[in-house]
């Protein structure tokens, strides 16, 4: 996920400074991701408003999601129902390095 730094609930209540700064880290996490992961292709996109899923009101973010041909499954639309293939640790353990080269040294 990516989001803006100051707590904002609507996209047009973004600064310019802070639209660019959040598209910057989008294509960021993108290459990240391609190095760390090989994905095929993403799913990209915001939740915005109750009726669209968002979860926190006045809080936006951008999710990037790591696609591969095969991968999708009827848990999702069936049971509402998320499948996680990794924990989470293992997964920043896998991207931290390419976000921050020092960081493999940690």
């Amino acid at each position: 996920m990516v989001m803006p730094i100051r707590h904002v609930g609507l996209m047009e209540d973004l600064q310019p400074e802070e639209k660019a700064e959040i598209f910057d880290f989008v294509v960021l996490c993108v290459k990240v991701l391609k190095q760390a992961m090989k994905p095929e292709g993403f799913n990209i996109g915001m939740n915005l408003g109750p009726a669209a899923g968002a979860g926190v009101e006045d809080h936006l973010h951008v999710h990037i999601v790591p696609r591969w041909n095969g991968d999708t499954n009827f848990m999702s639309a069936v049971g509402e129902v998320r499948v996680i293939s990794e924990d989470i640790a293992k997964t920043w353990e896998t991207l931290k390095m390419h976000f921050h080269p020092a960081a493999e040294e940690e």
